[in-house]
């Protein structure tokens, strides 16, 4: 039976970066990429750990095993994790429903991955609806972005109700990135 809960020990984030490792990018082929989607950010263990002590990620469990995540990341870790550099940079020049981004009550998604074997199962959209549920009360938006590439993950995201903002170029990954919002006041 698969649970959705928040991050509650060292051993779960050693799970996150246990299935992080199998997902990313680099690990696998085009044509997993491109069939089953991937993950980009490669996660220090030290920030992982920091950023769940601010604010614990959402986590889909089997038995004591992580099998899916979606990584709570504040603003404040923004200079933390130089690949999402851009994406900050990209939130901090939007204008959302007449008011600067930066100014609004949001956090970011800083990765979201469900484990191979565990995906259709409807595991993605339980773990956003229990980031909803634990954070809403403090924030109003749920801002990330999503490579041009990764349709399975763009899919997935309108699904549980994201919206397109703007596209911004990253120059290091040399790809076009989809920046999105769950408005859950909308």
């Amino acid at each position: 039976m698969i649970t959705i809960t928040t991050v509650q020990s060292p051993a779960d984030v050693q799970g996150i970066l246990t299935l992080q490792q199998a997902n990313l990018r680099q690990h696998l082929s085009l044509d997993a990429q491109i069939d089953q989607g991937f993950v980009t950010v490669n996660h220090d263990p030290e920030v992982l750990t920091r950023m769940n002590a601010a604010a614990p990620s959402v986590i889909a469990k089997d038995g004591d095993t992580v099998v899916g995540y979606c990584l709570t990341m504040l603003p404040e870790f923004a200079n933390d994790i130089p690949e999402l550099l851009p994406l900050f940079e990209s939130v901090n020049t939007i204008v959302y429903q007449g008011k600067p981004m930066r100014k609004q009550a949001y956090y970011v998604m800083g990765q979201v991955c469900v484990g191979a074997g565990y995906r259709g199962q409807q595991v993605f959209d339980r773990m956003y609806q229990h980031q909803r549920e634990v954070y809403s009360g403090q924030y109003h938006l749920l801002i990330t972005d999503i490579s041009e590439k990764n349709t399975r993950s763009q899919r997935a995201h309108e699904r549980v109700g994201f919206k397109p903002l703007e596209t911004f170029y990253d120059p290091t990954l040399r790809e076009n990135w989809i920046v999105v919002v769950w408005d859950w006041q909308a």
